[in-house]
Formats: structure tokens, C-alpha cells, sequence
């Protein structure tokens, strides 16, 4: 099973883009409801644009999971290892 290198950078300027967040403003553990005020039409924007960007499927259930930066990458993690 081959994995794809993910590109933090990349993933952070996706997320920093969809919260409508300065890049040095997005933390890998501040969480994005409590902290940033996201929503779920956020976390959809954010899957959406990720699944494009890295040319992967990653499951709504995900979406959950999905609560800070840190968690982001382990879920884009897995998605690519499939």
C-alpha cells in the first residue's frame, strides 16, 4: 500500500482559506468551533476542497473528526493510505 506525502502547507492554507483565517492565525490544535467559530458548511468546505486538492475520498464520517488542524492531517492521512 503506497502512501502520498501530504503538503501541511498546502492543507494549511485550505483550511486557513475556508475558516477565512490569516495563515499564522490557524493553530495545529486550536479547535475550529471553539476557537474560530466554524461551522458545518465550513467542515464541508473544507473536505470538499481537500478531496480536490489531493485526489482522494474521504468519508463524511470524517467530518467529526475534523476538529482542529492536527486532526485534519491524521484524517487526510489515512484517506491517502487507501
Amino acid at each position: 500500500m503506497s502512501t502520498v506525502a501530504i503538503d501541511e502547507p498546502k492543507v494549511r492554507e485550505i483550511v486557513a482559506d475556508c475558516l477565512d483565517l490569516e495563515l499564522d492565525e490557524l493553530t495545529l490544535t486550536d479547535h475550529f468551533i471553539d476557537h474560530y467559530g466554524a461551522d458545518s458548511l465550513n467542515a464541508i468546505e473544507v473536505l470538499a476542497r481537500l478531496e480536490k486538492e489531493f485526489h482522494v475520498t474521504i468519508p463524511q464520517e470524517e467530518l467529526g473528526n475534523m476538529v482542529n488542524l492536527s486532526a485534519v492531517l491524521e484524517v487526510l492521512s489515512r484517506a491517502t493510505a487507501r
